[in-house]
């Protein structure tokens, strides 16, 4: 428990340290914890006995979030040109596979891309939260990861209070309605304080991105729960001691980034 709490610790004060610290900090660590979390999710199914092509997808990961962050620090229609060259880098996962010999190859280039849509994808949409209104601004990425810790904690501390009806036993045996809903709760009302200090949204905005993390959080929680059953897993990794991988940290964050900046791109700019 010691161990789990200095962890916990010093986890949150180097995340919290990423969003404060200026737009080429902010854009340069997550690029570094997504190419973290990517070589966790391969590993992942180099242990199971997939082959996922790590050179084509860490070449793509690279490009896909490089080119998404330059589009959101300067949309220059260059850079919308440069996109283009994804098709290359994208076939190079193909390619890579003609020149191994494997019993199941579409497999190996399945996995690839699963890691670029489940991992990669949702680390360019966070980043992107930052400048939802044009300009670099931490609030949103801030307001993001305090709104998601809040429901993480929040189902925790309450489904062990006074959880008893099972959310999803099949995949994740101690996560029950009353958590999930206490995790919801209590990420509103920090969405709501929010508000107080951050006013690019209403209150009822504020708090309906917190419903939005509650609920598409505890789907990616969910989701990667049944991934590692499905390979026999129980933690992603040892990186983080007493927390296990990093793909534990930021199951729920995977989900819900996409989901939170696309509904705050459809509200700021109605």
């Amino acid at each position: 428990m010691k161990t789990r709490a200095i962890t916990g610790f010093f986890f949150i004060i180097v995340m919290l340290a990423s969003v404060l610290l200026g737009h080429y900090v902010f854009g340069g660590f997550y690029l570094v914890l997504s190419l973290l979390c990517l070589h966790e999710f391969y590993g992942l199914n180099i242990k199971s006995g997939i082959q996922p092509n790590r050179v084509s997808g860490f070449a793509n990961a690279v490009f896909i979030y490089s080119i998404f962050a330059l589009i959101t620090y300067h949309d220059q229609p260059v850079y919308h040109s440069i996109l283009l060259l994804l098709t290359l880098t994208i076939s190079a996962v193909f390619l890579q596979e003609l020149f191994k010999i494997e019993v199941a190859p579409f497999t190996n280039i399945a996995y690839t891309f699963a890691g670029l849509v489940f991992v990669i994808v949702p680390f360019t949409f966070f980043h992107a939260l930052a400048f939802v209104k044009g300009e670099f601004n931490y609030h949103f990425p801030l307001a993001f990861l305090l709104m998601l810790w809040a429901n993480d904690t929040g189902a925790y501390l309450v489904g062990r209070a006074i959880g008893r009806t099972k959310l999803f036993e099949r995949h994740s045996p101690k996560k029950t309605w009353e958590g999930f809903i206490g995790g919801v709760a209590i990420s509103a009302g920090v969405g709501f304080i929010c508000s107080i200090y951050f006013k690019e949204l209403a209150w009822n905005q504020w708090v309906s991105v917190a419903i939005l993390i509650g609920c598409f959080g505890t789907l990616g929680d969910l989701v990667e729960s049944m991934f590692k059953r499905s390979i026999n897993i129980k933690d992603s990794g040892g990186i983080l001691p007493g927390h296990g991988g990093l793909l534990d940290r930021f199951d729920g964050f995977l989900m819900a980034a996409p989901i939170v900046y696309t509904y705050l791109y459809f509200v700021v700019n109605a």
